[in-house]
Parts: structure tokens; sequence; C-alpha cells
């Protein structure tokens, strides 16, 4: 794919969604943290489901590392995984309080040094909490990224270093967003949506789904 084509897909995508946003519901840096980790393996919706329970009570380090891995469990049972994110995020807000003054920090090897968060994590909270132009691969944007020819790779590390060197700098703060929402709701897994998909014509995939 030739940088025009990947200039003119990120400004379509640019004009299709001109304020792109997390669908993970939160209103602080410490409960987007807490969202990202909890939505490993999980959908946005029921995530947001338990923590529009969880932090009205608890959304603080503080106040959810007093609810110990017990009680937090509890809120977030309907969660996959929800035993190993309990103790996962226990110990994270233990980490916060001892090294970070209760605050995320804005540094990529003190968020990998928390328990359960990875590259991924880490790229999303820099993205979105501290407005760092890193992209964060996971299932949907590595699916697009290859299908579309934006940014083949054999791993999310190759999509991610391919992402990073060839989408044009204009559009790297919300390429993140752009590419995960393509992917969650018009170039989906199974079925793509390609009749309806704004890039269709730019797209290199060659077995197209225009029903």
């Amino acid at each position: 794919m030739n940088p025009q084509k990947r200039q003119e897909i990120f400004s379509r995508l640019r004009e299709h969604i001109k304020q792109p946003r997390s669908e993970l519901e939160y209103h602080s840096n410490f409960e987007l943290l807490i969202s990202v980790l909890l939505s490993a393996q999980a959908t946005d919706v029921s995530v947001n489901k338990a923590t529009a329970r969880l932090y009205p009570v608890a959304n603080t380090p503080e106040q959810i590392l007093a609810l110990g891995e017990d009680g937090l469990r509890e809120y977030i049972k309907t969660i996959g995984l929800f035993n190993s994110k309990a103790k996962n995020v226990i110990a994270t807000c233990e980490i916060l309080i001892a090294r970070h003054n209760s605050e995320v920090p804005d540094d990529r090897a003190a968020l990998e040094a928390l328990p359960g968060v990875g590259r991924k994590t880490a790229n999303v909270i820099l993205n979105v909490a501290f407005g760092h132009p890193t992209i964060a691969v996971d299932t949907h944007i590595f699916r697009v990224s290859n299908r579309t020819g934006i940014a083949p790779g054999k791993d999310v590390f190759a999509v991610e270093n391919k992402l990073l060197k060839f989408v044009p700098d204009e559009f790297k703060l919300d390429a993140h967003h752009w590419l995960i929402l393509h992917g969650r709701y018009t170039c989906i897994a199974r079925k793509p949506r390609c009749g309806s998909c704004i890039i269709e014509d730019l797209c290199e995939f060659k077995q197209k789904n225009i029903d």
C-alpha cells in the first residue's frame, strides 16, 4: 500500500468519526486503567456494566484496595477471568499507592511493571490518558491492518511497528480508535461489511464481501 492510499484512508476515517474515543466509560486516569485491565478478553459493554456499580463505591487505589480481592470480585464476577483480574487490580493498587503517590504513571516501564499490564494496555493508557502517539494493537486492529494492507504483520508487535512507521503523523494520536472502531463495526471478523465500508475502494483485501 502506498502513502497516498494511507493518507486517504485515515482522512476518510477522520471525517467519518470526528471525535473518536474509547467505548469504555471512565472519569479519571485511574478508572481508565482499571477498565482497560478488566477489558482483557471481555467486551467493553460487560466492563461498563460492572464498573457502573464499582466506581460509585470505589474509584481510587485506596478505596479498591480496601475492598480486598473478595470484595472486588463481587463487583466484577460477571467479567471473564474475574479471579485473576481481581488479584491483579488489588496488586496494582498497592503499587500505585506505594510507588506512584496513587497516580497512574506517565511512563511505559512503570506501567508495564503493574500486574496485568502488558504493552497493549500501556499503549492505551499512554495514548488516551496522556496523549502519546502510541497505537495499541488488539485483535480488531491486527485484523484491519492485515486485511486492508495498511500495516501487515505476523504478530501484534510487527503490526504496531508498521503502523507507527506508516501512519501519517497527523493521524497517529487517534489512529488506535479509528482502527478499532472500524474493526468492531465494519471490518468485522467473519463477514466484513465491505459494501458499506467508507474505504472499500482503497482496501487491498482480495476477498471482499460486497452483498
